[in-house]
């Protein structure tokens, strides 16, 4: 089991993405925006843990912090959450200048589970949209073709 890792996790329609970055890079934001505009359920914010249970990455929240989300400016907020799910993406906030157009494929590995990985820029207005079609398709088909389009 991995303990305290570093990020914000969401779950859309079951699945969840584990958002990365500095702090002050949106990691929060847009995980209020996906709930709020994408019927997403927050797994657990900013420091979360990984398990593996029958082969699949797991994703909690830290003890005590179900359910609960930091954001900046207004406090601690109460959003549905999830008490865990399956990692399937993993996505780094970045600039927005410096997110790839076509992205290459690309994965980290945890616990020896091999999982896809975006960058996006949390600001931006489809970001919360850009998650849902990733979960939808990422994990099962895998990164656009050569094409650049996403099955």
């Amino acid at each position: 089991m991995l303990k305290d890792v570093t990020g914000t996790a969401i779950a859309i329609d079951g699945r969840a993405v584990l958002l990365r970055g500095p702090s002050g890079s949106g990691k929060s934001d847009l995980a209020f925006r996906s709930v709020t505009q994408e019927g997403a359920l927050l797994v657990g914010d900013d420091h979360v843990d990984l398990d593996v249970q029958a082969g699949q990455l797991i994703v909690s929240p830290k003890p005590g912090w179900a359910g609960k989300l930091e954001l900046r400016g207004l406090g601690i907020v109460l959003l549905p959450a999830l008490e865990q799910a399956p990692l399937c993406l993993v996505v780094n906030l970045i600039a927005r200048e410096k997110v790839p157009r076509l992205p290459e494929p690309a994965f980290d590995l945890f616990e020896g589970c091999r999982i896809p990985r975006l960058q996006l820029h949390a600001f931006d207005i489809s970001s919360p949209a850009k998650l849902r079609v990733a979960l939808g398709s990422w994990p099962d088909n895998g990164f656009p073709g050569d094409d650049g389009q996403i099955n």
